[in-house]
């Protein structure tokens, strides 16, 4: 890896060509959002269906978006979800349905393409990690160990996840917290989830509008499951080996360097929110006595990832924004109050009779849940040197 990589030489360079691969989706609508005024990246190549194969990608696309579709992107012509096809890009994007993603991004890898998904597909591989950028962009260490077993090893590309959108909201204070005052032990987690994290056409009308759906499938095992592997560290196998007798590097799923195993129950309901997933948060500390609501307040409001103070140009300018009034956040006021989406906001933070501390936290589910994660950890990529 490079140090002397910044900011300011990255921005002198050519721009980095880069590829989305489910473009007429939502997530892939909104990757397109984002990346149309990137200062480094530049949209080389859109691959979807092969219904959408050869139209122009204003022809292919049902806008969803608020900002109008132009620039570049408009009259790029669609290619299909193959290596050969973005054989240019230097990395690519995934905003692909879990059903196709699989296939597609492996072969992706295979071809020495660095991969930023957003899908789930390989959040589980316990080789490939599993990154909320504003809480562990440590976890690319593992990136070399991934090109390794890969047959024949791979010089460049590799796969990275974000998270699913729920589990990402709430890991960043929990991260936060975690730093300032050691394990958490419990966390109790009801989520609140709008209506876009359902894709388009999503959820059907008479089925939200006026009501709330308490069963999202499969949401609440995500966050359950990926939290412990975000929230943990990487450290050595005491079963796998690499070719030459040494051990593998492995995920603790938060049960390493003497730290309690994390339990973590969630409940997860859709409700008639357009943007904006909030989830209210109980919590108890390893750590006796446990901090207090003020500390834990100011806590949250100086907590700096490590992407800041790199310089990552889509990382938000203050990644938690701690609310004082009973009745903030909201997602109608509040969900692209920081950075564009790009950090949380809390608030209601008090003490828990049952655990320790409780509190709400609001996301913006579509970006730093979905598209704003993958190129935040595509940033920290070219930064360090990992995407050359």
């Amino acid at each position: 890896m490079s140090s002397k990589i910044t900011p300011n030489t990255v921005s002198s360079l050519k721009k980095v060509r880069v590829g989305v691969l489910g473009a007429t989706g939502t997530v892939g609508q909104r990757f397109i959002t984002l990346l149309s005024e990137h200062p480094w990246f530049i949209i080389e190549a859109l691959g979807a269906s092969e219904r959408s194969k050869g139209k122009k990608y204003r022809e292919a696309v049902k806008w969803k978006q608020t900002i109008p579709l132009g620039g570049l992107a408009a009259d790029l012509i669609v290619k299909g979800c193959t290596p050969e096809e973005f054989k240019t890009c230097q990395l690519v994007f995934s905003g692909l349905d879990a059903d196709v993603a699989g296939d597609i991004e492996y072969a992706f890898r295979a071809a020495n393409i660095p991969l930023f998904s957003n899908a789930k597909n390989y959040r589980r591989d316990p080789h490939v990690p599993l990154i909320v950028p504003l809480v562990n962009p440590s976890h690319f260490s593992i990136i070399p160990q991934q090109q390794s077993l890969h047959s024949p090893p791979l010089s460049k590309g590799f796969i990275v996840t974000n998270a699913n959108c729920s589990t990402t909201g709430y890991v960043i204070p929990l991260a936060a917290l975690e730093k300032a005052f050691g394990p958490i032990e419990s966390v109790l987690v009801t989520t609140m989830q709008a209506i876009s994290g359902a894709g388009y056409p999503g959820v059907p009308s008479l089925d939200i509008l006026g009501n709330v759906v308490p069963y999202i499938g499969g949401e609440e095992e995500k966050i359950e499951w990926e939290t412990l592997k975000i929230l943990g560290g990487i450290t050595d196998s005491e079963n796998e080996t690499d070719k030459n007798g040494a051990p593998l590097k492995t995920f603790d799923m938060h049960q390493a360097g003497g730290r309690p195993a994390l339990r973590v129950s969630a409940s997860c309901n859709r409700v008639p929110v357009v943007d904006g997933h909030m989830e209210c948060v109980s919590l108890r500390f390893h750590r006796r006595p446990p901090p207090s609501p003020q500390q834990v307040r100011e806590a949250l409001s100086v907590f700096t990832p490590e992407i800041q103070s790199l310089g990552c140009p889509s990382s938000p300018r203050k990644a938690i924004e701690v609310f004082e009034e009973p009745d903030r956040p909201q997602p109608r006021l509040d969900v692209k109050g920081t950075h564009n989406g790009a950090g949380v906001s809390v608030g209601r933070v008090r003490q828990c009779q049952v655990l320790d501390i409780k509190f709400v936290v609001l996301s913006d589910n579509v970006s730093i849940g979905a598209a704003t994660s993958s190129i935040i950890n595509a940033e920290y990529a070219v930064l360090k040197g990992i995407v050359s």
